[in-house]
């Protein structure tokens, strides 16, 4: 509990506006994702043929769809970053391991590891000064 409160502290001070709006657009791309994952589920249940026999595609393309609109959601408005980008770190692993089981996509790999690098930034960094945690922090 001490780490997370130094962390906020540090956070809080070197507070910028590009990371605010690195966060927000980080939020945005992942509901397009999410959008983009209802629209294509054809395409996507093909990218995970390679795990058809573990079970479960159906869970998987209805926890990343939900995971990647809400916590998209929660991370534009700096609600709970911490938490919405926990439930998305599972998925942007997988989605870069899925790229050396089957056919080898260099975008989507490249994509997949350029937002898992994101999203761990912002489990260390938080939501910022200018989010909805900072705002109901500072009402109590």
């Amino acid at each position: 509990m001490e780490t997370i409160k130094c962390l906020n502290k540090w956070a809080n001070a070197h507070t910028y506006y590009w990371l605010d709006f690195l966060r927000m657009s980080l939020g945005a791309f992942l509901i397009w994702k999410g959008i983009s994952f209802i629209t294509n589920s054809d395409y996507y249940q093909q990218l995970i043929e390679p795990l058809k026999n573990m079970g479960g595609g159906m869970i998987i393309i209805h926890y990343v769809t939900a995971a990647h609109i809400m916590g998209g959601i929660m991370i534009i408005f700096g609600l709970l970053t911490r938490w919405s980008i926990m439930a998305q770190i599972p998925i942007l692993i997988g989605a870069f391991l899925i790229n050396f089981i089957g056919v080898m996509n260099y975008g989507n790999l490249f994509a997949s590891f350029l937002l898992l690098m994101f999203c761990v930034f912002f489990l260390f960094y938080g939501s910022g000064k200018h989010s909805a945690d900072y705002y109901f922090k500072m009402e109590q």
